[in-house]
């Protein structure tokens, strides 16, 4: 990816990766003054989802999360043609660093707990892997878009609070991603 081009009609330069999910890779960006999140799509395989057009997703997405109450960061610009999302940068640490990290995440399992309450009164799961929650201010953001039709097998309750703490399956996560 070079690192200064233009988005939005202002120049964006990439400082460095945040990190690499199944959609794409997320970079903090200087944009118009400030810290941004820039979001490459990429098309790299993953076993376990199967994605349509993943810039339509990302972008419907938002607009179900936004209509659901959801705390998420504000999308700036999307760049349909080279499958870019500048958003809002959430300072902060993510809820998966405070659990690897030893450090009580106990005052955010009642946030999580109503934006999953949100999210199901508008049909919704989001995905509730503790690196999609950022707290800042002492208050948790989701700062991914995804977001699928509701299933209860995937709602907090069942799956995702298996990673708000130091359970097998963090642990086991722990094991798999030595870089995280």
């Amino acid at each position: 990816m070079e690192q200064e081009f233009m988005i939005g009609g202002k120049l964006c330069r990439i400082e460095r990766l945040l990190g690499h999910g199944k959609g794409g890779y997320s970079y903090l960006a200087i944009w118009d003054g400030r810290e941004t999140v820039l979001k490459q799509i990429h098309h790299e395989p993953c076993s376990y989802y199967t994605f349509g057009d993943k810039i339509a997703a990302e972008s419907n997405d938002y607009r179900r999360l936004k209509n659901a109450g959801i705390r998420i960061p504000e999308m700036l610009v999307l760049d349909t043609e080279r499958e870019r999302i500048l958003k809002e940068y959430i300072r902060g640490r993510t809820i998966f660093a405070l659990v690897r990290d030893g450090e009580d995440v106990s005052p955010y399992i009642a946030e999580v707990r109503e934006m999953a309450e949100q999210a199901r009164g508008s049909g919704l799961n989001i995905d509730y892997f503790p690196t999609n929650f950022v707290v800042q201010d002492g208050h948790i953001w989701y700062v991914d878009y995804e977001c699928n039709n509701y299933m209860e097998e995937w709602n907090f309750e069942n799956w995702g609070i298996k990673y708000w703490s130091r359970t097998p399956e963090f642990e086991e996560y722990l094991r798999t991603h030595q870089d995280s």
